[in-house]
Formats: structure tokens, C-alpha cells, sequence
């Protein structure tokens, strides 16, 4: 029995020393100090920081009451579901987090800052559309009384926002090159009359569609500048909207101050235009070579779904390399399957590269 205690009393020292060396070793382990990680570069934080400002920025547009768990109702109406989402914007927009918090930095319920160029630089950079904002837009003033009877008549002052702008007047932007197109003087003949093979007067245009039996009510001029071709068009009772951007001078204010159209879009963007409902899409001078090919093939795609069958597409003036014409862009314009109604080739003056331009009429078939 003797033997027996001494034994228990032996396990029983050991057990106590094991958990107190256990203790040691655990303790030992808590009061050790992890190693320093390293230290984040100023540059990283400087970024993390723009894109924490913004998101927290974007998500106050959201309503401070915390969302119902409860699953939108199958049958919600529709004008429910639109309003879910109560800022979308571009995917691209990320991509710029500096510039977009630059965009956002503003005062709610205050008059909106006067940061049209740094809109243009994020709708250049994809990042369209915008994200809203709640704050009021900036304008004249006194707005005009009546529209202009005549859209060639010159551009009247003291319309337009143009204090961000090198000219702060159109009669400034007029003296410039006249290629811009706020000469009214100049414009007023544009479209007009047959100097070249490139040229398709508006006249020939018209009278193309009324041979083929068809009619041209309805026309999308894309990257239109200030809206000459609208404004020829409107002279023959063809309402026609114009896609441009305000890249260093006013050419949206341009267009609406003669009493058109314009659409604030960049050329990838999709066209916002509901799917065949035009009778003629138009693609000028914006439309060209420096343009990716795969962006220029949604394009061209894009056209397709809002023109109707039978509409027309204009190529007017389009620049390349002709090697470039005959080998990638022939064949990409050939890929929609449209009637050739005009086409028409002609060296640039004084070309040093082989550079060469193309007008094209082409007509969407009646079935596909």
C-alpha cells in the first residue's frame, strides 16, 4: 500500500511539473513580440486613401436608413426596380479614382463647381455615365427667348458657360481655324455642293433615297462638332441628333444654341438610340483610324442595331492609310453585309504616308 501512495504521489508531481512548464512555455509565447511588418509605401496610401474618400463619398448618396432584408416582390413594378440603384456609373470610373474624387469633391445642395474639363477627361477614360451629384448646375442668367429661325445665323453671346475655355466668346472661336465650325459663314455651305468624289451634297442624298423608294426622317450624326449637318438637315424638314464632346471649345453649347440636339457621348459609348428607329446614321471626321479596331467593329455594330432595314450609313470623309483601308478597314465594313451605294476614294494633299480618304454610302439590306 506503501507502494501504491508513493506512486500516485510520483504521477502526481509529475503532472503538476508538466503543466507548469506548459504555463512557462505558453506565457513565454504571449509576451513574445511578433515581428514589425514592413512599412507601406507613401504612394500606396496616398491611393488608398482617394479610393476609401470616394467610395465613403458615393456611398452618402445612399439613403441613411439601413435596406429591408425582405426580396423585391416579383411582381414590383418596373419604375421600382429602375430606382434600386440610385447612382450608376461606368465601370472604368475605378480606374480613375483620383479624377473621380476630384469630380465628387463638392458641397451638396450648393451650386455644382465649374469642373466641365474634368468631366470631358473622365468620359474620355470610359468612365460614363457619370455618377450623379446633388448639387445645382451653373447657368446664365438670362436664357434665350425663342430659338434661332435660322441655324447659319451667328452664334449670339452671352448664351453659353465659357469661362473654362482659352476663347471667352464665339465670335473668338469663330477667327479660329475654320474647320472647328463656329464660322456661320463658312457653315452655311458645308454639305451643300460638289467639289470632289468624296463630297455627297445633301441634295444627292435626299434624292438617292427617293429613287431607292425609301425616306430619311430620322438621322444620328455622330461626333457632328457644332451640328452643321443637323442644321442643313433641319432645312429639309429631317430631324437629325448629334453625338459630340466639349473638348477645348463650346461644341455641345453650339449645338443647342442653334436649336438642335446634342447628346453628350463619347464615341464608346453605346449609342443611346433604341434599336432600329433611324433612317441614316452619319460618322464624320471623329470617326477615323485612330480609332482601336475592335472599338470602331462595336461601333459599326452598334449602327446596325439602330439603324431600320433599308436605312442608309455614311462614311463622309474617313481617314487612313490605304494600305490600312484595303486591309483592315474594307474588310471590317464589309463584315455588315451592306449595299455599296457609294464609295468613293482619294488621296490626302500633300500625303507623305499614303493616307487617304473614304466616303461610303452604304444601305442596310431589307432582311438579313
Amino acid at each position: 500500500m506503501g507502494f501504491t501512495m508513493g506512486l500516485n504521489l510520483i504521477l502526481l508531481l509529475a503532472m503538476v511539473a508538466t503543466n507548469i512548464l506548459s504555463l512557462y512555455h505558453l506565457s513565454s509565447n504571449i509576451q513574445s513580440k511578433p515581428p514589425a511588418p514592413p512599412p507601406v509605401p507613401d504612394h500606396l496610401i496616398h491611393q488608398l486613401s482617394t479610393i476609401r474618400a470616394t467610395i465613403n463619398h458615393l456611398t452618402r448618396l445612399q439613403p441613411s436608413t439601413p435596406p429591408s432584408k425582405k426580396p423585391l416582390s416579383a411582381a414590383a413594378p418596373s419604375d421600382l426596380l429602375i430606382y434600386t440603384h440610385i447612382a450608376p456609373i461606368g465601370s472604368s470610373c475605378k480606374d480613375n479614382p483620383i479624377l473621380l474624387h476630384q469630380y465628387m469633391n463638392y458641397t451638396p445642395f450648393s451650386l455644382c463647381p465649374n469642373d466641365s474639363p474634368l468631366a470631358e477627361d473622365l468620359i474620355l477614360r470610359g468612365c460614363h455615365p457619370l455618377p450623379r451629384r446633388r448639387c445645382f448646375s451653373r447657368t446664365l442668367p438670362a436664357a434665350p427667348r425663342t430659338l434661332p429661325a435660322d441655324p447659319f445665323s451667328p452664334l449670339p453671346e452671352k448664351t453659353a458657360i465659357l469661362s473654362h475655355y482659352s476663347c471667352k466668346t464665339f465670335s473668338c472661336f469663330a477667327g479660329l481655324k475654320p474647320e472647328m465650325g463656329f464660322d456661320m459663314r463658312v457653315e452655311k455651305s458645308r454639305y451643300l455642293n460638289y467639289r470632289t468624289d468624296l463630297d455627297l451634297p445633301i441634295s444627292q442624298l435626299l434624292q438617292i433615297a427617293k429613287s431607292a423608294k425609301t425616306v430619311i426622317r430620322l438621322a444620328l450624326d455622330i461626333g457632328g462638332g457644332t451640328g452643321t449637318f443637323a442644321a442643313q438637315m433641319k432645312l429639309q424638314n429631317v430631324t437629325v441628333v448629334t453625338t459630340t464632346m466639349s473638348l477645348g471649345a463650346p461644341y455641345n453649347e453650339a449645338v443647342a444654341i442653334r436649336g438642335l440636339v446634342p447628346l453628350h457621348v463619347p464615341l464608346q459609348q453605346r449609342l443611346p438610340v433604341f434599336d432600329g428607329v433611324m433612317d441614316l446614321v452619319r460618322c464624320g471626321h471623329a470617326v477615323n483610324r485612330w480609332i482601336p479596331v475592335t472599338s470602331m467593329e462595336f461601333l459599326f455594330f452598334d449602327v446596325d442595331r439602330v439603324l431600320r432595314s433599308g436605312g442608309y450609313f455614311l462614311l463622309d470623309h474617313f481617314f487612313s492609310k490605304r494600305a490600312d483601308l484595303e486591309n483592315v478597314y474594307t474588310p471590317l465594313i464589309g463584315k455588315l453585309g451592306y449595299k455599296k451605294v457609294k464609295w468613293a476614294v482619294a488621296d490626302k494633299i500633300d500625303s507623305k504616308n499614303g493616307e487617304v480618304y473614304l466616303t461610303a454610302l452604304l444601305q442596310k439590306p431589307l432582311t438579313k
